[in-house]
């Protein structure tokens, strides 16, 4: 085995600045938007970022995300062959589940096998359809050894974000979805859940005093149900926001606040079921939907222009990985009445009730109508559109989500055949090309691949990219100051090490 010495990287990641706000001369409880994510467990939360952050605070992995990569977490350091298909995970000795028993090597083991039969919502332990983890087997309490069908480039972060289960609680649970009984949220990590309302989507998180990380930095967090966001947070009821640009300036003057500005890595994209609509099968349909909609309209509307237009290939222009020589698609009614050549179309579009999703809708109904395709709009509640995205229970449909940033693999999450989101289209070329960049070692000619990935999607429009809006997250930095992006993701409230004192 060839030795990584990831505990130094560890203890460095760990060198950063204390906390204001944090716990050691008084409490802090430190309160956010609610919202109904479901059971914060790794089977029973939303797929939505709030549903996984959620559940990610009570449940740890191997190795976390930070602001610069992955980063040795329940696993303090590792040794990996040299074809990079077999790992040593050396597990940390004092780790406890929220219930005091102690957290060993045989969770390890027991959740990867786990796994393979009962499918965790978020962080897929699959890769062109097959398991990335062949066998886990314990050789001591703190040592696990795990073997995988292939080298992949991405194996570390995949293993991070599989969080780690306690065997004495679900191995007798012979359906975790259906499981309503003792130590339904119980893991290892920083917060315990102490209370939840489905019906109002409050939840209250509660510092674990045995964690053997980074200190909580809130005695608790609680998610409170909200009408007005802005106004709950004016009159104090809750502790963060992400604003809209026109609220900016009511803040940049005031002392008390603090902004923070990042570029999102989420995108508003309109999904097309081919499935389900015959013309949609055509090309030519949907690269004339794709020039028929107003995307820079949409930035500007909906996010007052603070927002980019997105790029077709997906990959976002922020990467090192973006292709910039593929098809744009400007807003161009004429082309897009020629590629229907007097072709007429009646669709339904669905979208969750938000006002920003509801607007949206409306405004690509009248620019595809300006070419002849006929929408009726249909609003409903976002786990309504969640589930009918997942099911392919629509026409046209219209969502905003993440899983843009890190390592370009994410175009499996969308384009791979194990996502299954993309209803009756594929493409034998990307399926092969999405396969191999996943194996090939040398850099430039992965580029490659992912670059011609990036033409193939644009080209073919099985999905509209639309546009991403700029993040400005606005809180009380007297209050805490914690708030951090990963280098994967930047909703600041969705990000565990938020959550935790870094010193």
């Amino acid at each position: 085995m060839k030795k990584r010495l990831f505990a130094l990287f560890f203890v460095l990641s760990m060198l950063w600045g204390v906390v204001p706000g944090a716990p050691g001369s008084e409490a802090m409880t430190l309160r956010l938007e609610g919202g109904n994510i479901g059971v914060p467990n790794p089977f029973r939360h939303t797929r939505r970022g709030p549903g996984v952050a959620r559940m990610q605070m009570l449940y740890d992995s191997l190795l976390e995300k930070s602001e610069e990569g992955d980063i040795p977490w329940l696993a303090k350091s590792w040794d990996v062959n040299e074809d990079g298909t077999v790992y040593v995970f050396h597990i940390r000795e004092d780790v406890f589940w929220h219930d005091g028993k102690p957290l060993t090597a045989e969770d390890v083991a027991f959740t990867f096998r786990y796994y393979r039969k009962h499918p965790p919502v978020y962080g897929s332990l699959t890769a062109g359809g097959d398991d990335i983890v062949t066998d886990a087997k314990v050789l001591d309490p703190r040592t696990v050894v795990m073997t995988l069908p292939r080298y992949d480039n991405t194996f570390l972060s995949s293993v991070g974000l599989a969080r780690i289960l306690p065997k004495h609680i679900w191995e007798r649970v012979e359906d975790p979805i259906a499981y309503d009984g003792e130590g339904l949220t119980i893991g290892s990590g920083p917060y315990r859940m102490e209370s939840y309302d489905a019906n109002q989507g409050a939840y209250r998180y509660v510092a674990f005093d045995r964690y053997w990380g980074p200190k909580p930095a809130a005695e608790a967090i609680e998610w409170v149900p909200t009408g007005d966001r802005v106004l709950a947070f004016e009159q104090g009821s809750i502790d963060l926001i992400n604003a809209p640009i026109d609220l900016l300036p009511r803040y940049r003057n005031d002392g008390a606040f603090a902004i923070k500005t990042v570029p999102s890595l989420h995108s508003y994209r309109l999904m097309m079921n081919m499935e389900a609509v015959q013309e949609l099968r055509d090309g030519d349909v949907r690269r004339a939907i794709a020039y028929a909609v107003d995307r820079e309209g949409m930035v500007k509307a909906i996010a007052r222009g603070s927002a980019t237009v997105s790029s077709m290939g997906y990959v976002p222009a922020e990467s090192p990985w973006y292709n910039p020589n593929i098809v744009r698609y400007p807003h161009d009614p004429a082309r897009a009445k020629a590629l229907l050549g007097g072709r007429k179309l009646a669709v339904t579009l669905l979208t969750d009730n938000s006002p920003e999703g509801t607007k949206a809708a409306e405004l690509i109904k009248l620019s595809l109508a300006s070419v002849g395709v006929d929408v009726v709009v249909r609003s409903v509640e976002s786990r309504t559109r969640d589930n009918a995205m997942s099911t392919g229970a629509y026409e046209l449909l219209l969502v905003n989500f993440g899983g843009m940033g890190g390592d370009p693999d994410f175009l499996r999450s969308l384009y791979g055949e194990e996502a299954g989101l993309i209803k009756g289209w594929a493409n034998e070329e990307l399926t092969r090309l999405l396969r191999a960049q996943a194996t090939e070692r040398d850099r430039d000619a992965r580029k490659a691949m992912i670059f011609r990935i990036q033409e193939i999607v644009a080209d073919e429009v099985p999905v509209v990219m639309l546009f991403g809006a700029v993040d400005n997250f606005v809180y009380r930095s007297g209050k805490y100051d914690g708030w951090m992006c990963r280098y994967d993701h930047n909703k600041v409230d969705h990000n565990k090490l938020s959550y935790l004192v870094r010193e």
